[in-house]
């Protein structure tokens, strides 16, 4: 991540800009840029969201999305994908999804890219713990291994293929091993 400010913005003031490829985040009075995603990113991505709408969103348990803003909390940040419970996405007078979101998901996953900051990634995954995510994974695609954060709770690595990630209590039936996530990289 590249940080592309060189005074302190405000909240509304970062708002106001127009929108940029990829998406550059607020974080402490500063835009910070994403990088853009490569291959292992953009694969897993796409597949691991694939595979949690196939199971939740036709239900109307929950639905997930890519590279989605998400205001709260004084930041404004862009995880690699996020999930939102059904009942808490946000909707507007005709109870269609609405184009800005101002809360925390309830599920923030991000998958680190090479040359990004690990430790800046885990601020924005305990930034959402902390304003009321129930869980975060940051992905590390060349290790191909896990971290995930359970609200509250001491965060956990997953690395062995065998290995079956925590999800939130809404996804219900939901499983997926290490191996079958990385074996998306597999042709």
């Amino acid at each position: 991540m590249i940080e592309i400010s060189e005074r302190q913005l405000t909240l509304e003031e970062f708002l106001a800009l127009p929108e940029t490829k990829p998406g550059g985040e607020y974080i402490d009075g500063k835009i910070i840029q994403k990088p853009m995603p490569q291959g292992k990113h953009s694969t897993i991505q796409a597949e691991l969201i694939l595979t949690i709408n196939s199971l939740v969103s036709r239900q109307r348990i929950a639905r997930a999305f890519p590279e989605l803003r998400c205001t709260f909390g004084g930041r404004s940040i862009v995880p690699d994908v996020t999930v939102f419970s059904w009942d808490r996405i946000p909707r507007d007078e005709n109870g269609n999804i609405v184009n800005v979101f101002e809360t925390y998901p309830d599920w923030t996953i991000e998958i680190l890219s090479p040359n990004q900051s690990p430790g800046l990634v885990t601020g924005n995954i305990l930034h959402c713990l902390n304003h009321g995510s129930s869980l975060g994974w940051l992905i590390y695609p060349e290790e191909e291994s896990v971290l995930v954060f359970p609200h509250q709770q001491q965060p956990q690595l997953f690395q062995a293929a065998t290995d079956e990630l925590i999800v939130p209590k809404f996804m219900g039936e939901f499983k997926l091993t290490v191996g079958e996530m990385f074996g998306w990289l597999k042709l």
